[in-house]
């Protein structure tokens, strides 16, 4: 019998694809001797075990097999519960705290995420006897090639996923999947194929009312028409004399974010550059902002940013800098001239210690916009052709985002006495933006995050009528999008407070100026005047309220930067 145990391989118990390149000698004789006892000790002892090539099982794991069959490069993480007939092909993965048990096969490139139980056997539920002396029943669990399976999912006895498929996290598989399907809720409901990467208005979408509607693609239609033809002149008048520098609004200071913003605005208004300089010379200016040690960018004037992980945390504009300036220069048809070393140099437990210290509880709003800098810089490292971090660090970033989302409201952080949900439903939108959006995977929860952003929108401490701001408005309507991808959840309650609100934006352009960014109970920022970052904000907030209920197409122009719809990286990037 394998009993649990421990031999100083605490990160490789929980983060087994680093073993291969990490362990030192000693631990790999301590995994050889661990297969071993378990080769010739199997269950009660007459159980069949056959490992591959590279496999890994942690001593954390409590393993009482009658049949293992484990692949090539397939491993069972810590504290990992398997039983039964368990069968997998090459490259698996069973994750921490993970159940699979009964009758299970799996194919090739099999994902399980932490906290996911297979259970491949039933009781019976006859009224003449107790459930403890009911029969146990097993029709086995089959599950096909290259299948990602999401943490805490729930796959019960007698399903058959097919190949390619895709299941959210916190979803409870109760029925046959078909190949290629993308699935989530409880139970399981199919979202899209898979091999559909088209971004398509959230399905089941109800239109408004045949007047409001047509009212308000006249008011859309009408809006873009008139933002279009002013775009120039609120980019000219936030254009600083001799310096050729963007302020974001006339008397302050040129910003880096400044000039970022004028290009998104221009990209999407114009389809090109600011007409103040050819695209190239834009790109080549931002470019040369990009410090070489550390691969940030410092805000003018500033000392270039602090070498290591501590430069993502400072508060200057480095770490919002990463967003900004890498999709300014992808709209330019550029890029970085080097990579994020302070993240490419970031390994999976030093990411992981950085992740359990930042200000969850109180400051959410920092913590995931600390998540969003570390994604949004791993992915401008992979689009560079570098690698995104250290072996195994993206890896370990979803994994522990998953296994730390609060699945009561599907979200990171808690409520505080002085603003409610408000750091954690912001902190949930630049945390999302970064990571799951920006890469193509599904929010786990999706259901549960709906819930308590409604009900953060109805809070008029931050959403009475004259107290809207972009960031907070920006950050309710950005999840509802994100998680209507996934579910129809609440969806008619998310429409109707998209309507009322995209209204209400519409009204607050100034022509030729463009949109104020809004009230702040601080007085900091922008405020009412408008500017390049209110303006930026705006256009992409209007985008996602229109999407939402159906009337984006009315705009003409869709986000390409920052708030763009479509994943920036595909998923199969990620692996």
């Amino acid at each position: 019998m394998n009993q649990p145990e421990s031999d100083g391989e605490g990160l490789f118990d929980h983060c087994p694809w680093l073993f291969t390149e990490q362990a030192s000698e000693g631990q790999r004789a301590a995994q050889e001797q661990r297969q071993k006892r378990l080769l010739g000790g199997a269950g009660s002892g007459s159980g069949t075990v056959r490992l591959g090539e590279g496999c890994f099982v942690a001593g954390t794991a409590a393993v009482y097999p009658d049949v293992l069959h484990l692949g090539d490069r397939s491993y069972i993480a810590a504290h990992a519960y398997v039983t039964g007939d368990i069968r997998t092909g090459a490259d698996c993965t069973i994750n921490p705290f993970t159940v699979v048990r009964g009758t299970v096969t799996l194919g090739d490139g099999v994902r399980i995420g932490a906290h996911s139980s297979l259970l491949a056997f039933n009781h019976g539920t006859s009224p003449d006897l107790p459930v403890h002396q009911q029969p146990v029943t097993s029709r086995g669990i089959t599950i096909g090639d290259d299948v990602w399976i999401g943490s805490h999912v729930v796959v019960v006895d007698g399903v058959t996923i097919g190949d390619h498929c895709v299941i959210g996290a916190g979803a409870v598989v109760t029925k046959d999947l078909p190949a290629w399907t993308v699935a989530a809720g409880t139970p399981a409901r199919r979202i899209r194929d898979r091999r559909d990467t088209r971004a398509t208005a959230p399905r089941g979408a109800a239109p408004h009312p045949a007047e409001e509607r047509s009212a308000l693609v006249g008011e859309l239609s009408a809006f873009a028409a008139a933002a279009r033809a002013q775009a120039a002149d609120l980019l000219d008048r936030c254009r600083q004399p001799g310096t050729g520098r963007y302020v974001d609004r006339p008397g302050a200071e040129p910003t880096v974010r400044a000039h970022c913003d004028a290009v998104e605005i221009a990209d999407l208004l114009l389809g090109k550059a600011p007409p103040h300089l050819p695209a190239a010379e834009h790109a080549a200016r931002l470019r040369a902002l990009q410090d070489p040690v550390t691969g940030l960018v410092p805000e003018y004037g500033a000392a270039p940013p602090v070498p290591g992980p501590a430069g993502l945390r400072e508060d200057g504009a480095s770490p919002y800098h990463v967003l900004c300036v890498g999709y300014a220069l992808d709209l330019l048809g550029s890029s970085f001239a080097h990579p994020v070393h302070t993240v490419r140099t970031t390994t999976a437990d030093r990411l992981v210690r950085h992740l359990a210290e930042l200000p969850w509880r109180d400051r959410a709003w920092r913590a995931g916009s600390w998540v969003d800098s570390w994604a949004t810089a791993a992915h401008w490292n992979l689009r560079l052709g570098a690698e995104a971090a250290a072996p195994g660090a993206l890896e370990a970033l979803f994994g522990w985002l998953h296994t730390h989302a609060d699945p009561w409201t599907g979200m990171w952080g808690s409520p505080t006495p002085e603003s409610g949900r408000l750091q954690m439903v912001n902190g949930y939108y630049r945390l999302t933006r970064g990571s799951f959006a920006q890469f193509g995977l599904p929010v786990p929860y999706a259901e549960r995050v709906i819930d308590t952003v409604l009900d953060h929108a109805r809070d008029p401490r931050h959403f009475a009528p004259g107290r809207e701001n972009a960031c907070n408005v920006l950050d309710v309507i950005h999840p509802l999008w994100l998680c209507a991808r996934q579910t129809t959840h609440r969806a008619e309650e998310a429409r109707s407070w998209a309507a009322n609100q995209l209204t209400a934006a519409l009204r607050r352009w100034h022509p030729g100026r463009g949109f104020p960014f809004g009230p702040r109970p601080d007085g900091t920022g922008p405020g009412r005047e408008p500017g390049l970052q209110g303006t930026e904000m705006w256009l992409a907030i209007v985008w996602l309220l229109a999407d939402l209920v159906g009337l984006a197409d009315a705009l003409e122009y869709r986000p390409r930067g920052i708030h763009r719809p479509e994943p920036a990286l595909p998923a199969e990037r990620t692996a």
